[in-house]
Order: C-alpha cells, then sequence, then structure tokens
C-alpha cells in the first residue's frame, strides 16, 4: 500500500491532485486506513495513471468521472468509452489547429522583427512611434 506522498512522488502529480482526485471519486479503489489516511493498491496506482493521462489529454475532471464510472458498469460501456475517447481527440485536433494558428502568427511576427533588424523596413511595431492620422 501507498500513501498520498509515495503516489504523488511515483506519478509525479502532487499531494493535491491525488486527494482532488480521490475527493471527486475518480480513483475507486482508494482504501482508507484507521486514521482515514488515503492508502492505494497497485489498482489505484493503474487509476491514477490512466486520470493523469486523460487530464493531460485534456479531458475535464467531469468526463473523467463518466469514463471511471463507465469502466465500473463493465465491457457493456466500451461503445459510449470509446465515443468519449472520440470526442476528447476532436477536441484535441481542433486544440492542435489553434496552436499552429499561433505558431504561424508568431513566425510571422518574428520574421517581421527579423527585417526590422536588418534594416528591411523601418520599425512600424512600437505604438509610440506611429503617426498620428
Amino acid at each position: 500500500m501507498y500513501t498520498v506522498k509515495e503516489v504523488a512522488k511515483l506519478l509525479d502529480l502532487t499531494e493535491h491532485t491525488i486527494r482532488y482526485y480521490t475527493d471527486k471519486e475518480l480513483v475507486p479503489s482508494v482504501r482508507r486506513d484507521k486514521n482515514n489516511n488515503r492508502l492505494f493498491d497497485d489498482e489505484s496506482i493503474n487509476w491514477l495513471t490512466g486520470i493523469k493521462y486523460l487530464k493531460h489529454c485534456g479531458m475535464s475532471v467531469e468526463n473523467i468521472k463518466t469514463y471511471v464510472d463507465l469502466c465500473l458498469e463493465g465491457d457493456s460501456t466500451i461503445q459510449k468509452r470509446y465515443e468519449i475517447i472520440l470526442e476528447q481527440k476532436a477536441a484535441a485536433l481542433a486544440q492542435l489547429e489553434e496552436a499552429k494558428l499561433r505558431a504561424e502568427y508568431m513566425e510571422d511576427k518574428a520574421n517581421h522583427y527579423f527585417a526590422i533588424i536588418n534594416h528591411v523596413i523601418p520599425d512600424d511595431t512600437n505604438p509610440g512611434k506611429w503617426n498620428k492620422k
């Protein structure tokens, strides 16, 4: 059995995050000792690992809870879990497209500054130097 502190170190999560996940009932196999301290077994570590990955993929705690509940219901929920993963994949791809647009914008901005630095164009980036109209 592992303590919150040990699990935090093992999974590179904060103790606060682990407590939060258990309070949200995302770790069904967590146990309590006589002093009501959380204790984690290997199954609990598996749940937390899965939660960590889903959270890193951008899934909300609420959707993770739905996913966990479906897992607990068993194989009859595989289709529903698949749909949740597909929705998260679509959201991740949309975020990727947004990130690409931001990166392109920054690339254009960097090229613009490079041209200014090399005296190809005048500095038009400083609002204090803009001509009043």
